[in-house]
């Protein structure tokens, strides 16, 4: 059985931040940009508190079947409560999404190189 490939997207709104919280992210931001973002293992977590109040965090999980990324998307939560819980940081409206790579549809480049190769 082959292995997929989760990404699983966390997202909420930071919630009574107290000034030093609020400085402390301000001061973080540029490790925390959205441009710097990647799904990776142990999450990536973006933000532009200056902005809006909103986070997100990034995850790549893993799985032998369709209903693993059910079991990877409450491991991604858990974390992702599990980090903000231990800067202290309030938090409201967690949701997430999560996508099998197994089941994107392939890219242009994808689709050429299956081609090449299947040729």
């Amino acid at each position: 059985m082959a292995t997929r490939t989760f990404r699983i997207t966390v997202r909420g709104v930071f919630d009574g931040l107290s000034t030093d919280q609020r400085s402390e992210l301000l001061a973080r931001a540029a490790e925390h940009d959205v441009l710097r973002a990647a799904f990776t293992p142990e999450g990536h977590l973006s933000y532009d508190i200056a902005a809006r109040p909103a986070f997100t965090f990034r995850f790549l999980d893993s799985g032998e079947a369709e209903e693993d990324i059910l079991d990877a998307t409450e491991r991604a939560e858990d974390a992702a409560r599990e980090w903000l819980g231990q800067r202290g940081y309030g938090f409201k409206n967690l949701r997430s999404s999560a996508e099998d790579l197994s089941q994107a549809p392939l890219g242009k480049r994808q689709r050429r190189e299956a081609a090449r190769k299947g040729a």
